[in-house]
């Protein structure tokens, strides 16, 4: 703990599921992070990776400690060694603790009671939409994320949800160590000024409608709906093309169906540089957001800043985020392509504004001085004294 006279916490993130080419959370983390260090805090993060590391960066401190690949994942890792993460968070003596990931960390939360260090867990996923995605029966999946949704709020002192949506499965089981903080976006670096008729007039290759999808390409993201998407628009006589902006462990698998279904879809791979894709999320007619279990979706929050509308699953949280300068739809490309179509049919300006302005309601700001408060954390440079 701080010695007296020291004031700004040592804040020790915990988070499974990241690499250097995920997008969601690896953003927010590092979002967040810089933020804590302006408000005078120590933010310190844990990841698994290929090998040990310590480097200090904008984000604060990122500690690396070698973890297994999840099979068929692509890529991701999990902080599975739990003597050698105790070991850590021993030697780091945290003053706060923050997990990004309820299921294989949950331990932590029992380990902070211990050590008298209030610990938050970040919900960044539905458990029982997760569970749904991956086949599981409704009946089971709620029975399953009930018990799981218990014990981890048992087991810290707050459950942080972005978006009411997400909130709701605590709720319906009478959790009351729940707060809401929003997610946010870099409305500076994501602007509508960014669209370009050049990269257009690429894209589209002669046809008249870019469609974009960000998108890790895994099964929980429902990818192929926007190849259904696309095919069923066509159908109608839109000229519409795809452009993919992920990369995953199904796009072999979809590679391989559009080129069967010869349907106009570029797959450019994970797009690491954040101004190239600010520029595709300007440049494109409309974004897609097919994944079913979102809590927030950085992704289509960052296409709204750059002007560009979501059609976003109608069973996510997504809807709550993009409100009127999107839409939401079925889950099936009949009901995605019914929504683009709609959203095309309003005028050009007008649905680029509403998307812009609806963006400028989330900032990044806002979204660290919430998750702040869930740590009791003050947010203002001035309130604190950092670590030597």
């Amino acid at each position: 703990m701080n010695a007296p006279g020291r004031h700004g916490l040592r804040i020790v993130r915990l988070a499974n599921f990241v690499t250097p080419a995920s997008g969601g959370l690896r953003t927010a983390l590092d979002e967040l992070g810089r933020r804590y260090r302006a408000a005078g805090h120590e933010p310190v993060l844990i990841v698994p990776g290929a090998g040990t590391s310590d480097v200090t960066t904008p984000q604060g401190r990122v500690l690396t400690l070698p973890g297994p690949v999840v099979p068929g994942s692509g890529g991701y890792r999990l902080l599975m060694n739990r003597g050698r993460l105790r070991g850590l968070l021993e030697e780091l003596r945290p003053d706060r603790l923050e997990v990004s990931d309820r299921t294989t960390l949950r331990w932590t939360g029992e380990w902070a009671r211990r050590a008298r260090v209030p610990a938050v867990m970040v919900s960044h996923e539905t458990a029982d939409g997760v569970l749904r995605t991956w086949g599981v029966p409704t009946g089971t999946a709620a029975r399953t994320a009930d018990r799981l949704n218990a014990r981890s709020a048992h087991a810290y002192a707050r459950i942080v949800c972005t978006t009411e949506w997400a909130e709701r499965e605590f709720v319906r089981i009478g959790v009351r160590n729940v707060v809401r903080a929003p997610l946010g976006v870099d409305l500076e670096r994501f602007h509508p000024g960014l669209r370009s008729t050049v990269s257009r007039a690429r894209l589209l290759r002669g046809e008249e409608v870019l469609l974009l999808l960000g998108s890790r390409l895994s099964v929980e993201k429902r990818p192929g709906r926007a190849l259904d998407a696309l095919a069923a628009l066509r159908h109608l006589g839109v000229r519409a093309v795809l452009v993919v902006a992920g990369d995953g462990p199904l796009r072999a698998e979809l590679e391989r169906r559009a080129r069967s279904e010869r349907l106009p879809v570029e797959f450019l791979g994970h797009v690491g540089d954040r101004a190239r894709l600010a520029g595709l999320q300007a440049s494109a007619d409309l974004c897609l957001a097919p994944g079913p279990a979102e809590t927030f979706g950085l992704s289509a929050l960052e296409a709204l800043a750059c002007g560009t509308p979501v059609v976003a699953s109608a069973t996510s949280a997504l809807p709550e985020v993009i409100g009127s300068a999107g839409l939401a739809a079925a889950d099936t490309g009949l009901a995605f392509a019914a929504a683009l179509r709609e959203l095309l049919g309003r005028p050009e300006r007008e649905r680029r504004a509403a998307a812009r302005a609806r963006a400028a309601l989330f900032g990044w700001d806002r979204s660290a001085a919430a998750f702040l408060a869930a740590h009791d954390a003050p947010t203002q440079r001035d309130a604190v004294e950092v670590r030597p």
